[in-house]
Parts: structure tokens; sequence; C-alpha cells
């Protein structure tokens, strides 16, 4: 299946009892394959944006469509078991295997047994684990790097057209970090899925996104290519983000040379 678009529309959430909207006016389109990382601190209403998609939180006004087709059309659970979900809880099952954690969508959608065994291995070999080694483990016998690529296996085992990650590598070190940022630029490039990232860190976003939305106050700032947003930042505030120091465009043009490199 081809990747999906999405599309966002005057989004606006208010929590019950807040007297400010979480994300407010917010419209978004992301292109099919593309990786989006939505940037800003906690409480920028990134998380709130990324979650209207498969409808965990609901708008007060606006719309929000995949391929479009809005979602609110869908039964929620339909819509959910066929958007790739991974968080930095990684909310992994804690008395199902490694194996039957990951299987747990294709299972739900009926696929068969002998193509789901096929998928737990590839997909495990993936993200860069043995599958004889760790397709019988618990989640208390894996680390906290390796607890997150089983959730990232599993978020994309149904091979979903959209995956939402939220703050997925956050708990882990920062070398385990890099290693998972560079197994996921690598999987969702092969796989060519359309990804929303959530983020509140500008190296984080910088190495993945194709595009990045930085949020602030419940608005999106400005969406634009890492390099435009580091070379013409659109606002005030934009612009104290990617001059935080100098080390940020350091680290920014050691990443342009990498990516040329490697091309």
């Amino acid at each position: 299946m081809s990747a999906a678009a999405i599309e966002l529309r005057g989004v606006t959430v208010r929590y019950p009892g807040t007297d400010r909207a979480a994300v407010e006016d917010v419209s978004l389109e992301v292109a099919p394959g593309e990786l989006v990382v939505l940037l800003g601190p906690s409480g920028c209403g990134k998380s709130t944006l990324l979650r209207t998609v498969n409808r965990l939180v609901q708008l007060e006004s606006g719309s929000v469509s995949v391929d479009g087709r809005d979602v609110s059309s869908f039964d929620p659970v339909e819509l959910r078991r066929g958007i790739g979900y991974a968080i930095q809880a990684v909310g992994l099952f804690a008395h199902m295997t490694v194996a039957q954690n990951v299987a747990v969508v294709p299972s739900l959608l009926g696929w068969p047994r002998a193509d789901i065994a096929a998928r737990i291995d590839e997909l495990l070999a993936l993200v860069g684990l043995d599958p004889a080694r760790y397709r019988n483990r618990r989640p208390r016998e894996l680390s906290g790097g390796e607890a997150q690529r089983v959730g990232v296996a599993r978020a994309i085992a149904a091979r979903p057209r959209v995956l939402l990650m939220d703050e997925p590598f956050g708990a882990v070190d920062a070398l385990v970090r890099a290693s998972l940022q560079r197994e996921l630029a690598r999987i969702v490039a092969e796989l060519a899925t359309t990804t929303l990232f959530v983020t509140h860190d500008f190296d984080e976003a910088l190495k993945l996104a194709d595009r990045i939305v930085v949020m602030h106050g419940g608005r999106i700032e400005q969406a634009a290519a890492p390099d435009d947003l580091v070379e013409r930042p659109a606002t005030a505030y934009v612009r104290e983000l990617v001059h935080a120091g100098d080390d940020v465009y350091r680290r920014y043009y050691e990443h342009v040379r990498e990516t040329l490199a490697r091309n």
C-alpha cells in the first residue's frame, strides 16, 4: 500500500476546565511518505496535535483527514489499527513475549499465522534485534533501548500508511538515542511511511525531518525544511530557538556534511 496524505484544517482543541486552547486554528498538510517533526517545548500543543490524527484527542473545531477521508467518519478502533503509534513509555504488554507484542495488530486484523511469524522476524531484524535471541523474551528482560526498538517494530507491524511517534526515544540515554534515530531514519526511508514525529529536541528534528513544524502556544510558528528553518527563521521565537547557541549551527552543518557524504 502507498503512503497516505494527512491534512489538518483549522484544528482547535480545548481540554475541559481550561481557559486556553491546547491547539488553536492549526492547518497543516503532510505529503505521502514525508517525515514531519513537530518541534517545541512541553505544553506547546505538539502531542495534542499528533493525537488528533488517531482520534485520541477530540476536536473542538476543524477537521483532520487521511487521504481525503475525515478521521471522524472512521470507527476509532478501525482507524487506530491502520495507524502506527509509538510513544516514549513504549507500553509493551508485560505478560506477552516480544513476538506476541509485535504481532498484536496483525493478529487483530486476522493475518495468517505464517505471515505473522515471518513479519515478526522481518521486523526484529529491521530494528536491529536478532529474532532468534529476542523473539521469546519478555519486556522485563529488555533494556530501555531494546524495548524502544520493539515498540517501533510493533508500530509498523501491520504496514501502516501513517506512523505517529510521540517522543519515542526520550527515555533512553544519548548513545542509544542516536542509534535509534539512525535506525528510524533508515526504516522510514525504506518503508516510505508518512510520519509525524514529536520532539522537543532540536538536534533530533534536524537529523530526522524532511520538514520541521515549530509550535508555540498551540499554534504553528513556522513549517519549513531544516535548512530553511536554520537559515531563514520566520519569527522571533523561531530565531531564538535556532540561535540558542553556536553549537546548534555547528551540529547543523555537520549534519549537512554527513548527508552530502552519504549521497
